[in-house]
């Protein structure tokens, strides 16, 4: 999981699940990883089926036609401290502290995917993660999803 310092957002706060997905494809586009368009498949993707995990996390990522917007593979992470609702009625309660956009170009996705949830399926690692104050500190922390 190769993640950059300028694919990290910390601090942030969006008013709504489709803007913090918009943040994190941003970030993609902006690293040269998709074009522009894939910001909008994955839009589509937490439309067609939440890209909420649990644990505070979600994980967009493209529909399989938005594929074709993939340049390389890519990783982003938007920490949203104060939570952004990612739920789909107002009975059930997915608040979201955490979002990483994913770009797999060839199924690498799929890795990234299982190593995320492995690392985010201890809320102690998602906290962490929640309030972490710097880019590098959420590298770290990612980097012990390696080790």
């Amino acid at each position: 999981m190769d993640l950059q310092k300028d694919m990290v957002l910390l601090n942030q706060s969006v008013p709504n699940k489709t803007e913090a997905i918009k943040l994190a494809g941003k970030l993609l586009v902006d690293a040269g990883c998709v074009e522009p368009k894939y910001v909008d498949a994955m839009i589509a993707r937490d439309n067609d089926v939440s890209t909420y995990m649990g644990n505070f996390i979600a994980i967009p990522h493209g529909t399989d036609e938005g594929k074709q917007y993939i340049k390389k593979t890519g990783i982003s992470v938007v920490q949203v401290p104060m939570g952004v609702d990612f739920s789909e009625d107002k009975e059930t309660d997915n608040t979201v502290t955490v979002v990483f956009g994913i770009a797999g170009k060839n199924n690498e996705h799929l890795d990234i995917l299982s190593q995320i949830a492995l690392f985010c399926s201890h809320i102690d690692n998602v906290a962490k993660l929640a309030d972490a104050q710097s880019p590098q500190e959420v590298i770290d922390l990612l980097k012990e999803v390696e080790n």
